[in-house]
């Protein structure tokens, strides 16, 4: 048996009966001539006829038998309700209740400025979240060290400040490391800051911010909480890192989205153009991140995750986000359907490259271990190259000098390592370390700049407890909910 529909009951005044009863009549009549249409239009005429007289005079059996006949529903009966007082609830409309606003607004919005009228005041914004998911703990992502100061410097995506700690800190088993300053809040501009730079000779703090904020942020060293940049450069949209040629005065920017690198002189702030601008089919770069300069070469080492795509410019006329001389060419210059996932690589050029110029030699291939290779570092000494290997949990070290599909001269990497999600590397000549930031598990580590494998670090720089977990949210976007697996989906 189908299940039975239910509906709301209604008491109806005498009116809406007598109204009701008509639509009924007619109805039945409709109903009955359809079904004796078939047998003639003459005996449907008659039948319609009869059953309007039939109905006038009160009486219900025949126009049951001419609905049963037609197969539609039936009304067993309705009665009238008593003759008493209040029988009939008032009604009232609803716009009556809104005001003379109603009208002028959708209904959602004027529900809600009845209910403030009536003394609603709750505000939401303030409501306390049944549970959250959140790193509570600073998530390190660059380093650089001042060795003037004898201080190692980190920028930290999830909190978004900048931590300062002694070079020397020594951390407890189970504690995290204490600060000597950190520079933060919305007075900094400081947000997803992915990019470092110290100034040798005052220690000057660049900071480069990924997405939010277009802006290098440049501090003194004297810098400590909510303040203002003592500097600002407005940058292109989704820059990543930064390099300084200390002799020339020019400082790089690689430029994820637009694939493109543009070179600032030192000192520009506000919306100075760029110098030069590298960028084009035949670069090579592919959602470049990292770089890093080989001042006695005069080259100019990337790392780039892959992504790419062709860019034209233009026509005439055409309205433009930014409107700066000398602006790369931006994802309004996109050729559709162009775009490409190609192997990671690092891609060498001579340090003073400009417009579509190709690189010099390629690091390419299966054998590179290459997965998402983020921050790069250089030893001059020794000619070898460092790469923050984020998605390899590793970090590489290669020949300068070498070319085509590689395999690493070492690989540090492994659970004695501490090594996770590494996407900052920096070496420390003067004290022969290596410097690797973690971004999957609140950590900064230093290595002998030879370790290999699965070698353990000389000290460990900690902004969480080691048993905190690591919820590995970094620039959340829109989330989705597996119903089937009852799974958050988070893409970062």
């Amino acid at each position: 048996m189908p299940p039975v529909e239910s509906f709301p009951l209604k008491y109806l005044g005498a009116e809406e009966v007598k109204q009701l009863d008509t639509r009924i009549r007619l109805q039945y009549m409709i109903d009955a001539a359809m079904f004796f249409l078939r047998a003639g239009l003459f005996t449907a005429l008659c039948v319609l006829a009869a059953a309007g007289l039939i109905s006038d005079l009160g009486l219900q059996w025949p126009l049951a038998v001419l609905n049963e006949l037609a197969g539609g529903a039936q009304l067993v009966r309705y009665d009238h309700l008593p003759p008493e007082e209040n029988e009939e609830c008032t009604y009232q409309p609803i716009a009556d209740a809104l005001g003379p606003l109603a009208a002028a607004m959708p209904l959602r919005s004027a529900l809600m400025q009845a209910r403030i009228a009536q003394g609603f005041t709750a505000d939401l914004s303030q409501r306390e979240p049944l549970r959250m998911i959140r790193d509570p703990y600073a998530a390190y992502s660059a380093v650089a060290v001042d060795n003037t100061n004898n201080e190692v410097v980190l920028t930290d995506e999830n909190l978004f400040n900048i931590w300062v700690y002694d070079r020397n800190a020594k951390t407890a088993p189970n504690a995290s490391t204490e600060p000597k300053r950190l520079i933060g809040g919305l007075n900094t501009k400081i947000e997803f800051q992915c990019g470092l730079y110290i100034d040798p000779a005052n220690g000057d703090i660049y900071a480069v911010n990924n997405d939010t904020i277009d802006t290098l942020v440049i501090f003194s060293r004297k810098a400590v909480g909510d303040v203002a940049p003592d500097r600002e450069l407005h940058t292109p949209h989704g820059t990543f890192g930064i390099a300084v040629d200390e002799s020339a005065k020019e400082l790089f920017l690689t430029v994820q989205h637009d694939n493109a690198i543009v070179v600032f002189n030192k000192l520009a702030r506000g919306t100075a153009s760029p110098l030069r601008v590298l960028q084009g089919d035949r670069t090579g770069l592919a959602d470049p991140h990292g770089m890093v300069l080989d001042t006695r070469n005069n080259l100019l080492f990337v790392t780039n995750h892959g992504s790419t795509h062709q860019v034209r410019p233009s026509s005439p006329g055409t309205r433009r986000r930014e409107e700066i001389a000398g602006w790369p060419l931006t994802r309004d210059d996109a050729v559709p359907g162009s775009g490409q996932i190609l192997p990671p690589s690092i891609t060498v050029y001579p340090k003073d490259a400009a417009g579509d110029a190709a690189p010099v030699r390629t690091i390419q291939g299966p054998k590179t271990q290459m997965d998402w290779p983020t921050a790069i570092a250089i030893d001059p000494e020794r000619n070898e190259i460092f790469v923050a290997n984020d998605g390899g949990n590793s970090v590489l070290v290669f020949p300068a000098a070498a070319s085509g599909d590689v395999a690493p001269l070492r690989v540090l990497k492994g659970p004695k390592t501490l090594i996770s999600n590494p996407t900052g590397v920096y070496l420390d000549q003067p004290h022969h370390e290596l410097w690797v930031a973690s971004f999957g598990n609140h950590t900064a580590a230093v290595y002998d700049p030879m370790a290999n494998g699965d070698a353990a670090p000389i000290r460990v720089i900690r902004s969480a407890p080691p048993d905190q977990a690591v919820p590995g949210l970094g620039n959340p976007h829109p989330l989705a909910y597996d119903s089937k697996r009852e799974q958050i989906l988070v893409p970062n």
